[in-house]
């Protein structure tokens, strides 16, 4: 809430639609400044977050996101604030999903599916983390590579002048044609494709593809994406890029989809040992 209020005041230039919510913002602003925002809320804040976020004017600036920074999961947590400040409240599976926490260093996870040991190892996406790990892993057996889809019209949390999608692809390409990964099976998930198909409806991609002449609907949006992932691998012949269109949020639909890349990862795997 504190960003969409910010953003009100010093970058869309738009105010609350009902002035007399002025002091409900200025209990948000108190509680921020003074570095309480992590306390539990209190019932006077969570009164002035509930009366805030039920003006027309902040559900407006919070879908103008790309002009400011504003994690994805904003909407959900306001519109939850009266349930997650009950006594005795516990998240719930959806809470957790939609909390982001920024991954830094190198997380490693091992788990056993279908008899096989898996290491999976979680790295930061960011600019300054990248360094700890770009060169790390020149023997993994495959690279699940995710991009937020529906981040085509916002910029870098470290540099706003940066496309999110465009530094993505950028990203993506330095992997996937890398010499140390010229075996790897490359996955990529194209994720929140949930907020990218809400969001077509009102803003087009040529954001981020001048080039783009399709509609503004998901299936050619989200087939022209594709189409620019595909082009960047530079050796087509030699390696296959599998994409899955997900929406991490969604558990039934990313059980099945991890199940798939587990069956690409175990095929790659045989091919490589000669058993195929």
């Amino acid at each position: 809430m504190y960003a969409i209020l910010k953003a009100m005041d010093n970058v869309v230039h738009i105010p609350l639609e009902d002035p007399s919510k002025e002091p409900e913002k200025q209990i948000v602003f108190r509680v921020v400044e003074a570095g309480d925002e992590s306390e539990p809320f209190t019932d006077e804040l969570a009164k002035a977050l509930v009366s805030l976020w039920n003006d027309k004017n902040v559900q407006k600036v919070a879908d103008m996101r790309s002009e400011f920074q504003l994690n994805d999961s904003a909407k959900y947590f306001l519109n939850s604030v009266m349930r997650i400040h009950e006594p005795g409240y516990r998240p719930t599976e959806q809470d957790i999903l939609f909390s982001r926490v920024a991954t830094t260093g190198v997380v490693e996870v091992k788990f056993k599916i279908k008899e096989l040991d898996f290491r999976v190892f979680d790295v930061g996406g960011q600019r300054s983390e990248r360094r700890k790990w770009i060169h790390c892993f020149d023997n993994v057996e495959s690279i699940i590579f995710i991009t937020a889809v529906s981040e085509y019209d916002q910029v870098l949390f470290e540099d706003e002048t940066t496309n999110r999608m465009i530094e993505s692809m950028q990203l993506f390409s330095s992997i996937c044609n890398s010499t140390w990964f010229l075996s790897t099976a490359i996955i990529l998930f194209l994720n929140k494709k949930d907020l990218f198909a809400e969001k077509i409806q009102r803003v087009n991609i040529t954001t981020a593809f001048p080039d783009y002449e399709g509609g503004q609907n998901y299936e050619e949006a989200m087939s022209f994406i594709k189409m620019k992932f595909s082009e960047l691998n530079l050796n087509p012949d030699k390696k296959t890029i599998y994409m899955h269109e997900t929406c991490a949020t969604d558990t039934n639909q990313v059980q099945l989809v991890i199940t798939s890349v587990i069956d690409t990862i175990i095929q790659k795997n045989l091919q490589k040992a000669g058993m195929m």
